[in-house]
């Protein structure tokens, strides 16, 4: 895999063609598809630009076609509503003449309310976790999972248990946690700091629903795909701080994964909620040709 580079703002930097038309580049454009959270990072941009004095609240996409990561990706924002409390946006991205992906979202002026959140569960601080070049180092961790977390990429993550990718086929409870930041700091502006966490919200949440099973998406009998998305946004925070992201899986069968994820500050707030089902198809054994 070729490494994207160690910067997210290249990717969220979109060029205005019109007053709602946004195009985006991918960083790989040797990949065979593009990145999922890259999708929703980017249209979550395009309808911040189209939006003031009211900061997202949620997003909901459907991932409806591959992104071709040759070619740019052209955000066309419908202006749905704009009311005293709320704004709504739909996001519908576009190559080929087709849409690949669809996005909803809401908008909220900040206003007081009765407050309340699910308290961070006890974890080891990142720093005491192996890093990339340690995981690489690792030998009973198979290569595309070291290749994985060594390439240079936008978002720095350290896992909080390796024992999964180490004892293979291995059952176990469907949750996971991962530290997570982006590799590089941003600026001071929070669409930013939504757009990067609504970009590493895609990243192993999937990936949740295949740990009860012995495998991962790494694994090559198993087929896995995004299918939709959504993200609630709770509280402020800086996406290039460590983020403790805790994943679980309520259910899967008929080739589909449900998982779910927390996001805390590393000071204990709860700070966004995730959600998301996608293809976790397992591949059927090629025919033999001896006879």
């Amino acid at each position: 895999m070729a490494a994207q580079s160690a910067n997210l703002l290249p990717i969220l930097q979109l060029e205005r063609l019109e007053l709602n038309l946004f195009r985006g580049a991918s960083p790989e454009p040797e990949r065979a598809r593009v990145f999922g959270g890259q999708v929703v990072a980017q249209a979550l941009t395009a309808a911040i630009n189209t939006v003031s004095e009211r900061a997202v609240h949620s997003l909901h996409a459907y991932f409806l076609l591959a992104g071709d990561a040759s070619v740019p990706i052209i955000y066309d924002v419908e202006r749905l509503r704009d009311g005293g409390s709320f704004s709504t946006r739909r996001v519908t991205a576009l190559q080929h003449g087709q849409t690949i992906f669809e996005m909803s979202a809401s908008f909220h002026a900040a206003e007081t309310g009765l407050t309340h959140q699910f308290a961070m569960p006890e974890t080891a601080d990142p720093e005491s976790l192996p890093d990339a070049h340690s995981i690489r180092d690792m030998p009973d961790v198979p290569s595309p999972v070291r290749a994985y977390f060594d390439a240079a990429r936008p978002i720095e993550m350290r896992p909080v248990d390796m024992t999964r990718y180490r004892k293979r086929g291995e059952a176990r409870e469907p949750r996971q946690a991962v530290w997570f930041r982006t590799s590089e700091p941003l600026p001071d502006e929070d669409g930013l700091h939504q757009a990067a966490l609504a970009y590493a919200s895609d990243k192993t949440l999937l990936d949740t629903a295949l740990v009860t099973h012995g495998k991962t998406v790494f694994s090559m009998e198993i087929m896995a795909a995004s299918l939709d998305h959504a993200v609630w946004f709770h509280r402020p925070f800086r996406a290039d701080d460590w983020l403790l992201y805790v994943q679980d899986s309520p259910s899967s069968g008929h080739g589909l994964g449900l998982a779910r994820g927390l996001i805390f500050s590393r000071d204990g707030r709860l700070v966004a909620s995730t959600a998301q089902e996608g293809l976790i198809r397992v591949r059927k054994p090629k025919p033999s040709t001896l006879f």
